[in-house]
């Protein structure tokens, strides 16, 4: 249960009396009448065999208030599609799937290439980039939430709490970032534990040091407003898509929460607890190899955070870079005795020598993505605009519905 708090310069909606879900469907239902509602689901094809995306389309199968429902399927051949087709076409919505990997979107991710268009980093980011097109081609949804296909313990209250903010009429909201407790339970031992750690260790410690050393910028203190800034779960208003340009890297969240604070007063921006408990499939450290796993994921959201200083006039050197590094370690170190704390009061589990191994981790690692930074001045990681795509190739929405109906036409049993 939520207090009611505003911490920060983005409004906090908060679960204060844990509203019956029913009440909210019923509240969606009405708002739906002037504001369509879609979903996105950006999902493998590995995703369909595990039991996460089962109980999902379970339980969006009895949601009452969604239109449409546009699935990114990536890494998934001929015969794999057709059986999401069918996974996916028990729902009642209207329900298309991108097969990115097929030769009809292909064809159109070449033209895009020709005109140095298309998303270069195959990932979640690219996957997002095309349904987001796809969903301006249908132009059938003024509110569009987005949320992971991993989800272990998904609910219907977290699909209708994350969607109502940008979905009720008497609202301004252009964006709403989803948040709640990153919390898992051993399936042996029944104990919670803190998840999160990108999140805990990595991204606050890292924007309140940047505060310490660079002093006060508007940015770090918008980010620090987020309860989550790394939730995979958003929801926003359909004319937010069009000149939204996102990252294709593992700095997508932080990206397109850089991406919204440029583009529109922090008024039009709220943040919504939806769940209690949130838990996930986790990645591993991958303290070996940088290229992988929250290793890489550190590095790409440290890169993320300094582009984006950079465009406010910040200047950095490796000097600079190691007042950062330690900082950031102190402030980290500090954090994990209040997170020990915390865990010891809830009665969970608590590593730690696990955590501190992941703070020197990351501590390591924000050094590499500052020399990565100083290294390659001219980096652009950003996927341009579907306001860009549609000027080079004016017809790009027509062709991504017709290759999606087509896809669907040719291989629905």
């Amino acid at each position: 249960m939520g207090d009611f708090f505003q911490a920060g310069v983005v409004t906090t909606l908060h679960n204060l009396v844990d509203r019956p879900t029913t009440e909210l469907e019923t509240e969606l239902q009405r708002f739906s009448t002037q504001r369509p509602m879609g979903l996105i689901l950006p999902s493998l094809y590995s995703e369909l065999s595990r039991p996460a995306l089962e109980n999902i389309v379970s339980v969006l199968a009895d949601v009452p208030y969604l239109q449409q429902i546009v699935v990114g399927l990536d890494r998934a051949d001929e015969k794999e599609f057709q059986h999401a087709l069918e996974f996916f076409g028990r729902l009642p919505q209207q329900v298309d799937v991108l097969w990115n990997d097929g030769p009809r979107l292909r064809a159109i991710d070449r033209q895009l290439k020709e005109e140095d268009i298309a998303p270069t980093i195959l990932g979640k980011g690219r996957n997002v980039w095309y349904c987001l097109g796809y969903m301006l081609a249908l132009n059938n949804c003024e509110a569009i939430a987005i949320h992971d296909c991993d989800i272990v313990t998904y609910q219907s209250s977290l699909l209708a709490r994350l969607i109502y903010p940008v979905a009720n009429p008497n609202f301004d909201y252009q964006f709403c970032k989803g948040y709640y407790a990153r919390i898992n339970a051993d399936h042996i031992t029944h104990q919670g534990q803190l998840r999160g750690r990108v999140a805990r260790l990595m991204v606050t410690p890292l924007i309140r040091s940047l505060k310490r050393v660079l002093g006060p910028i508007p940015y770090l203190d918008y980010l620090d407003s987020f309860r989550y800034p790394l939730a995979g779960e958003f929801s926003f208003r359909k004319d937010v898509i069009q000149g939204l340009r996102i990252p294709s890297d593992w700095g997508l969240e932080i990206g397109i929460l850089s991406e919204l604070e440029r583009n529109y007063a922090l008024n039009k921006l709220c943040q919504v607890d939806i769940a209690d408990i949130y838990d996930h499939k986790h990645q591993d450290l991958s303290a070996n190899n940088p290229t992988e796993g929250l290793s890489r994921m550190s590095i790409d959201i440290a890169k993320a955070v300094f582009r984006k200083l950079a465009t406010y006039g910040t200047v950095f050197n490796q000097e600079t870079f190691r007042s950062i590094k330690a900082a950031y370690f102190r402030h980290a170190l500090e954090l994990i005795e209040t997170y020990r704390n915390d865990s010891m009061m809830n009665g969970l589990v608590f590593d730690t020598h696990a955590e501190e191994q992941a703070v020197e981790l990351f501590a390591a690692n924000i050094m590499k993505a500052g020399e990565f930074f100083l290294n390659n001045p001219m980096e652009t990681p950003f996927i341009p605009s579907w306001n860009r795509a549609i000027s080079a190739i004016p017809d790009v929405l027509d062709q991504m519905k017709a290759a999606v109906a087509a896809d669907a036409q040719e291989f629905k049993s």
